[in-house]
C-alpha cells in the first residue's frame, strides 16, 4: 500500500498538510515526498512493491502535470509498449504509465484500466485536480473541503480530520473533474444477463478466477497469503500454490480456546504444501486491540470491527516477524455468490438487487477492513475475487443460477473448483463468518465486555444522542463512542450497519453474525 494526498489551492497550508498526511505514514514507510504544484500540494508515502528503484518514487511528473497513485495496474506493459515511441519511461513502476495515458486519452483512461487504484492528477495546463478510484473501491480515497471551499483528497479520513469539516468516501468507479463526480464504471450493473448453462458458467468462473489470482502473483516484493480455512481464502491459496515455483507462505489466526478454522487452515496448508504459520490470540489480546482497530478502520460497524481484530493481529505478526510485503486475501466472494442470509432471498430479482447493493457498498465494509488492517502494518492487499473481469462476469450470471437451490451456499464457486484443488471436506464445508471462525468466544467476549460497560439506563441515554446509524445494542454503542473520539461527527462516512436484509423473512435479527440465523447449521463446527 501507499498513501496519497492532494490539497487544491495556492494557499494550502504546508504544515497542516504535512501533519495530516503523516497520520498514514505506515501505509508507505519507505519514502515520502510532497510537491507544491503552484496551485496546490501533492503528497506520496511509498511502500515499494513494483519498480523498487528510486526512479519509481512519486509524484510522477510530465511537463506541467503531476500524479500520485496508490495502486496496481495489471497489464500496464501493453500500454507502455503502445506509448514507448512518444514517451520516455524511467522506472519499472506500473503507475508511471498513468500520466502518459492521461496525456493521450484524458479521463477516458480510467475505463481502460484493469487495476485497483486511487489516484490524483494535477493538470498544470488547466491548474486543476482530477481524481479517480477503481470500480470496487479496493484502494481507499476520501475527500472534503477546506474552510474556503477548496477540495482535498486523501487515502484515509484521518488525513483530513483537521482540515475538512465533513469527510466523505470517494465513490468507486468515478472520477472527479470540474467540481463533478462522474461515473465511468458501475460494476454492479451488468450490461446484459448471461444465460450460459451451468457447466459453461462454472468453467468461466474457474478460468477467470485463476487468471485473477495469477496476475496478482507478480511482485518485486515477497508475497504471503491469509488462509482462514474457509472456501474463499483456501481457493486463492490452492491456485497460487499451483503457479508458484516454491511453497507459498500462509498465515492463519485463531483464539486460544475455540479457534474454529485453524484445523481447516492446517488441513489446506498440508494439502497444498504451504509454509504455514498459526497466530494464536487471547481474550485480552482482543480487548487490548479494540480501540486501536476502530481508530485505524474509521468505522463503527459491528461486523467490520469484529472481523478486523483477527485480521489486524495476524497482519501485525506478519509485519513484525517476516519480510513479506504483499498479502493475497479472499474478500468479495460472499457479495458475489451469497451470504448465509441470502439463502432467504425471496426470488432471483431480490438476490440480484442485494448483490448489487453489497458490491456498491463494499468499500465501506469488507474492502475497508482488508485495506486498513493490512496497510497499517505496512503491507499491500491484493484481492483476486475483486478482479474486474471476474466480477463483471459473475454479476452478469442469471441470478436464478445464483440462488441457493442446491442446498449448499456458493454452489457455483464450489462446483467450478471440483477436482483436486481442495479436499472435499473443505470445498463443500458450510461457511462460518470470519469473525466467528476466529473463535466464537471472541465475539462473545466483545459482547460481554460491552454489556458490563453500560447500565441499561446509560445505554438508552447515550444511544439517543445519535440521529444517524443509531446504536441498537450496547456493543454498537461502545464502538460508536470510540469512533466519535477519533472521527467526531463523521458517521456519514459509513452508510449504516452491515446487517442482513431485515425485509426478508428469517432475516429480522439484531446481530450481524450468521450464528443468529436459523440456517447456520454446521457452519461453526
Amino acid at each position: 500500500m501507499c498513501s496519497i494526498m492532494g490539497w487544491l489551492g495556492a494557499d494550502a497550508d504546508p504544515e497542516l498538510f504535512r501533519k495530516g498526511f503523516d497520520a498514514t505514514i505506515s501505509r508507505g514507510p519507505d519514502d515520502s515526498r510532497i510537491v507544491d504544484t503552484g496551485a496546490g500540494l501533492l503528497g506520496f508515502h511509498r511502500l515499494s512493491i513494483m519498480g523498487l528503484t528510486p526512479e519509481g518514487m512519486q509524484p510522477f511528473s510530465y511537463g506541467q502535470n503531476y500524479l500520485v497513485c496508490n495502486g496496481e495496474i495489471y497489464g500496464f506493459e501493453k500500454f507502455r509498449e503502445q506509448l514507448a515511441n512518444k514517451y520516455d519511461f524511467h522506472s519499472d513502476s506500473d503507475c508511471e504509465i498513468l500520466l502518459p495515458m492521461y496525456q493521450e486519452y484524458g479521463t477516458d483512461m480510467f475505463a481502460m484500466l484493469d487495476a485497483e487504484f486511487a489516484c490524483i492528477i494535477y493538470d498544470g495546463n488547466e491548474k486543476k485536480f482530477i481524481a479517480a478510484r477503481d470500480p470496487i473501491g479496493i484502494r481507499p480515497l476520501y475527500y472534503g473541503f477546506d474552510q474556503v471551499g477548496n477540495i482535498v483528497f486523501a487515502s484515509e479520513p484521518k488525513n483530513l480530520v483537521a482540515i475538512c469539516e465533513e469527510i466523505q468516501p470517494f465513490p468507486p468507479g468515478h472520477y472527479y473533474k470540474d467540481g463533478e463526480m462522474i461515473c465511468y464504471c458501475d460494476i454492479a450493473q451488468p450490461e446484459k444477463i448471461c444465460y450460459d448453462d451451468l457447466e459453461t458458467v462454472c468453467d468461466q468462473i474457474r478460468g477467470k478466477l485463476i487468471m485473477g489470482i495469477r496476475k496478482r502473483l507478480v511482485s518485486d516484493s515477497q508475497i504471503g497469503f491469509l488462509l482462514s480455512g474457509g472456501l474463499d481464502s483456501s481457493l486463492v491459496c490452492s491456485v497460487a500454490a499451483r503457479f508458484s515455483d516454491h511453497p507459498i507462505r500462509t498465515f492463519a489466526i485463531g483464539m486460544d480456546l475455540d479457534a474454529i478454522d485453524l484445523k481447516y487452515a492446517r488441513e489446506v496448508a498440508e494439502y497444498i504444501g504451504s509454509d504455514h504459520t498459526e497466530v494464536i490470540i487471547t481474550k485480552q489480546d482482543v480487548l487490548d486491540a479494540l480501540e486501536t482497530v476502530i481508530c485505524l478502520l474509521g468505522t463503527y460497524d459491528i461486523t467490520t470491527i469484529r472481523a478486523s481484530i483477527g485480521m489486524y493481529l495476524v497482519c501485525k505478526a506478519i509485519h513484525e516477524q517476516t519480510d513479506i510485503r504483499v498479502l493475497l486475501t479472499g474478500e468479495i466472494s460472499d457479495e458475489l455468490f451469497g451470504y448465509k442470509y441470502t439463502d432467504f432471498a425471496p426470488d432471483a430479482e431480490s438476490f440480484q438487487k442485494e448483490a448489487q447493493k453489497r458490491i456498491r457498498e463494499l468499500h465501506m465494509y469488507d474492502v475497508l477492513r482488508a485495506d486498513r488492517c493490512i496497510s497499517v502494518n505496512s503491507l499491500e492487499a491484493r484481492v483476486p475475487f475483486g478482479d474486474l473481469d471476474f466480477v463483471k462476469y459473475v454479476m452478469a450470471i442469471d441470478p436464478e443460477k445464483k440462488l441457493n437451490t442446491y442446498h449448499m451456499g456458493k454452489y457455483l464457486l464450489r462446483h467450478a473448483f471440483e477436482g483436486d484443488f481442495l479436499p472435499d471436506e473443505i470445498l463443500w464445508r458450510e461457511k462460518a463468518a470470519f469473525s466467528d471462525a476466529v473463535g466464537h468466544s471472541m465475539v462473545d467476549d466483545l459482547k460481554a465486555y460491552a454489556e458490563e460497560y453500560y447500565t441499561e439506563e446509560e445505554f438508552e441515554i447515550r444511544r439517543s444522542i445519535y440521529s444517524h446509524a443509531v446504536p441498537f445494542t450496547k456493543e454498537s454503542l461502545l464502538y460508536r463512542e470510540i469512533f466519535e473520539k477519533y472521527y467526531p461527527g463523521q458517521s456519514n462516512m459509513i452508510t449504516d450497519f452491515w446487517m442482513p436484509n431485515r425485509e426478508w423473512e428469517g432475516c429480522d435479527v439484531n446481530d450481524p453474525s450468521a450464528r443468529v440465523l436459523s440456517n447456520y447449521g454446521a457452519s461453526g463446527k
